[in-house]
């Protein structure tokens, strides 16, 4: 019988009951997505599951998402490796505040990530509600942005001249594959509501976003690092300690997250798939 533990953080819970080697019964798949909803971060601790386990539980909740500039591990087409060697130098991936791949016209749902290699020390993921954000954010703030879009764009990551471009690609151990492609732009609202559930939160933040449409970048980039400090408040996290063989699912559309460093000399891995949008 499935079991889940609310983390009495800002949003997180913790499923145990249930073996992921083995195909989920509907029934299953129902209470882990009305849970999934409910506290936006899902743990499963002590999985020991295979790719093809991984991709059997992604697509139990939707299709596979797209994943850009990122290689898919050999034989794979819809798994990418989340890895650090011990001795890498480069700057840690992921470690600021963002929402997986919100520059797609359909970005993905969900995103699952399972720790393979895991350090003894360090590699905690953050997480921050974007409802809960909105919900206690100012009026006169809120003022500021309701009825916006933003424009999202993944240039100041993959593209050639990017943080992940073609100066820091040699560095790292994950393949990464900038691209001109990541100079396009998406619009997306900056307050919208969650398709599954109608509640109103936050998307994305400052680094996918570049700019708000209609409005002059002069006062657009302040007000989107105001809005930075402002989504990632502590109040509003979760911080996930992991554990070796543990699976780990969240939801992109009501969350920001972020990596941690802090394992240094510790080869640390994890496998991760996406999610589709409904009806992507």
């Amino acid at each position: 019988m499935i079991e889940i533990t609310p983390s009495g953080q800002a949003c997180g819970a913790t499923v145990r009951g249930i073996d992921l080697s083995q195909p989920l019964a509907p029934e299953d798949v129902t209470s882990i997505r009305e849970a999934w909803l409910q506290h936006h971060v899902l743990s499963f601790p002590d999985q020991r599951m295979t790719d093809d386990d991984l991709e059997r539980f992604t697509l139990a909740f939707g299709g596979f998402g797209n994943d850009p500039f990122i290689a898919p591990v050999p034989g794979r087409e819809h798994i990418i490796a989340v890895e650090r060697q011990a001795d890498e130098t480069s700057p840690l991936f992921a470690e600021n505040w963002h929402s997986d791949w919100s520059f797609q016209a359909q970005p993905p749902a969900g995103t699952c990530l399972y720790g393979i290699k895991i350090p003894p020390v360090g590699g905690d993921t953050l997480f921050a509600n974007q409802h809960a954000a909105l919900e206690a954010m100012p009026d006169a703030l809120r003022g500021r942005i309701d009825g916006r879009m933003a424009i999202h764009s993944a240039k100041r990551a993959y593209a050639p001249d990017g943080f992940y471009g073609e100066g820091d690609k040699a560095k790292r151990s994950m393949d990464i594959r900038p691209s001109r492609d990541a100079e396009a732009t998406q619009l997306h609202p900056m307050v919208r509501k969650h398709p599954e559930t109608g509640r109103e939160g936050l998307f994305s933040c400052f680094g996918y976003i570049i700019g708000i449409e209609g409005m002059d970048d002069t006062e657009a980039i302040p007000l989107l690092l105001e809005l930075y400090q402002w989504q990632g408040r502590e109040e509003f996290q979760y911080r996930h300690r992991w554990q070796p063989e543990m699976l780990l699912m969240w939801d992109n559309r009501s969350l920001l997250h972020a990596a941690t460093g802090g394992y240094d000399g510790h080869h640390r891995l994890l496998h991760r798939t996406t999610i589709a949008a409904s009806g992507a």
